[in-house]
């Protein structure tokens, strides 16, 4: 069955129909928040406050958007409000190594190791910069999906990636020559 789809029963009343569409982006969105906010517990934070703001804003839902994008955009602000109450103005690292090994789409060949240096190093980054990378290279999106859940445009977002994939490189070889 299509978002769509979904949306149309919950809005004519089966609140049931929204538990598909969490169990359909949970494990995504989890992986966003978990890989912009550096822990599992402020991800968590971000997924409730993210859900149950969509579950309330289903009317304001347009079907000619896509409803990965639209979600994707509350996300995006929940993570950033979450982030810049933390007023933590640190680099952030992920404090749980589990969290880290959940959320990451494991690569044929790489160790734990490799999986929390990328972590680091994605850290490391400025959270604007992170989050591009993140969205364009973890979560797949599209930058249209992109621009639409981050309401910055296009040709911005390309070059928050290009810098980020630049600063990731140079900071991988830094690393992997010591």
């Amino acid at each position: 069955m299509s978002d769509a789809a979904y949306v149309q029963r919950v809005l004519n009343g089966d609140a049931g129909a929204f538990t598909q569409l969490v169990n359909r982006y949970y494990e995504r969105c989890s992986r966003f928040a978990v890989r912009m906010l550096g822990n599992r517990d402020d991800a968590e934070d971000a997924l409730q406050a993210t859900f149950m703001r969509a579950y309330r804003s289903l009317g304001k839902y347009q079907e000619r958007d896509r409803f990965s994008a639209w979600l994707y955009r509350i996300l995006v602000n929940q993570c950033r409000s979450i982030a810049s109450r933390r007023s933590q103005r640190e680099r952030v690292f992920v404090r749980e190594e589990a969290a880290l090994l959940n959320a990451a789409d494991r690569r044929p060949g790489w160790t734990g190791e490799d999986e929390e240096l990328v972590q680091r190093i994605l850290a490391e980054l400025d959270p604007l910069l992170r989050e591009a990378f993140v969205l364009k290279y973890v979560e797949e999106l599209s930058y249209e999906e992109m621009s639409a859940a981050t309401g910055v445009g296009i040709s911005a977002l390309k070059m928050r990636v290009k810098r980020a994939c630049d600063r990731l490189k140079a900071r991988w070889e830094y690393i992997k020559d010591d």
